[in-house]
């Protein structure tokens, strides 16, 4: 039997390439190893954006569009709203009553996010308490295994604290899930940082070719390179990046050796090599953005994949709280 696997995503906005590459790839790959639970995560973006709840609504269709797109199969992934599990607010609350304040406020996220994020009053019950709506999430299918990166590792040892909790106060039930530490890939932005919507630097998705190519052009290169025939050096080059990125592509050859000497030898100037670039990643995104399109025609396609992905997970969820009122002795 398959262990179960489940991630969330969050309904923040148009996907780029940092989501693709950093994220998604990994779990079209999981969908064939695992028993996959991939939600959209409409509460969680809530706990920051409490003030533009109609943005989430609309961003949580598109996100579904675009995981479909991409290729979530919903033949081999239960995907779902969080919202639409109301037996993961039950869990939630009963998590909250025997969860000490004091394991949130040492999360190491928890902390940081308070510090950096000066644009929204974040000193919220709703923030606070995201660890013990994640440990519900991921106990309500007692999940085994969560990909997550080395910064959320404080959330699920949250959940593992919980899941011991519980255990100990009503008898053992819950599984402790583990990490699988995703080997995600870093993808520059276009000023050089990590790529992210708040920085403004991402290309996305549904870019089309005119934009990515103007986007591209504004990525940073070697420095010292003046003219197209001096030598560059690719190990500082941005351009250079998105070739290991898509060394194995199904669209084209691509020899970095090959390509690594060109750029030492200034054999090919830095615009020439954004087009490129720019041309590469179109022609890997056009097959998506058709599927997209498709998509975006038949609404009810998707209303239908997330109505079959709800009625699956509830099935399980109220199994799941069924048995803790019982070990509660709420029932």
């Amino acid at each position: 039997m398959k262990k179960i696997m489940l991630t969330g995503f969050r309904p923040t906005g148009r996907l780029h390439l940092g989501h693709l590459h950093g994220n998604i790839k990994n779990m079209i790959k999981y969908q064939h190893e695992y028993n996959n639970f991939f939600f959209i995560v409409d509460w969680h973006a809530l706990s920051t954006e409490y003030q533009n709840p109609k943005e989430i609504k609309t961003n949580l269709i598109e996100c579904a569009v675009d995981l479909v797109a991409l290729g979530i199969d919903p033949k081999l992934t239960n995907l779902y709203r969080q919202s639409d599990i109301p037996e993961i607010s039950e869990l939630f609350l009963y998590f909250a009553m025997f969860t000490p304040i004091s394991w949130l406020e040492r999360c190491p996220t928890y902390k940081e996010q308070i510090k950096e994020i000066k644009s929204k009053d974040l000193s919220t019950l709703g923030f606070l308490s995201y660890p013990v709506l994640m440990a519900a999430d991921i106990l309500i299918v007692n999940a085994d295994v969560i990909p997550v990166g080395e910064d959320q590792l404080p959330h699920l040892e949250i959940t593992r604290e919980i899941a011991r909790r519980f255990n100990f106060l009503y008898g053992g039930y819950f599984k402790e899930p583990v990490e699988l530490l995703s080997s995600s890939t870093r993808v520059p932005g276009i000023d050089g940082r990590k790529m992210s919507k708040s920085y403004d630097n991402a290309v996305f998705l549904t870019d089309e070719y005119d934009t990515i190519k103007k986007k591209v052009r504004q990525m940073i290169t070697d420095p010292k390179r003046i003219h197209p025939t001096d030598p560059g050096n690719p190990s500082i080059c941005n351009v250079f990046a998105f070739y290991n990125i898509y060394r194995n592509n199904d669209i084209r050859e691509i020899d970095i050796k090959e390509i690594e000497e060109r750029c030492k030898n200034g054999k090919i100037g830095c615009t020439a090599c954004k087009d490129e670039v720019s041309a590469l990643i179109f022609e890997t995104l056009k097959d998506f953005q058709q599927k997209r399109k498709e998509l975006e025609n038949d609404p009810a396609r998707i209303y239908k994949i997330l109505e079959d992905g709800k009625n699956r997970v509830r099935e399980i969820a109220r199994v799941t709280i069924s048995e803790v009122r019982n070990k509660m002795g709420i029932d």
